[in-house]
């Protein structure tokens, strides 16, 4: 594994955490506890995805595919990788797919 992929594993494992403390439905708080403009049912779909992102991207390092852009099979580049590490897809490819980063 390389560092890249370590450091990001880390984080997504982190955020992971994260995320299934800040919606813990006993009642723990969490950083989307403040948030009492969003309904619990679109916050819940919200924390949800984000679990789905994280997980996917933990998938792309466990198969040796983190990195790669999904939809071209280019490289997504460093500074993407350390700035959106759960990222799916290039910048050329993501401005083509709303809502899919």
């Amino acid at each position: 594994m390389s560092r890249i992929e370590s450091d990001a594993r880390s984080l997504l494992l982190d955020r992971r955490e994260a995320l299934r403390r800040s919606h813990d439905p006993s009642g723990g708080a969490g950083a989307y506890a403040a948030i009492d403009v969003i309904p619990d049912a679109l916050l819940a779909d919200k924390v949800a995805q984000e679990l789905a992102e994280v997980d996917a991207a933990l998938g792309r390092i466990a198969e040796g595919r983190y990195g790669t852009c999904s939809a071209c099979g280019g490289p997504l580049g460093l500074q993407r990788l350390r700035a959106i590490p759960e990222a799916r897809f290039c910048l050329g490819c993501s401005g083509h797919r709303p809502g899919d980063d």
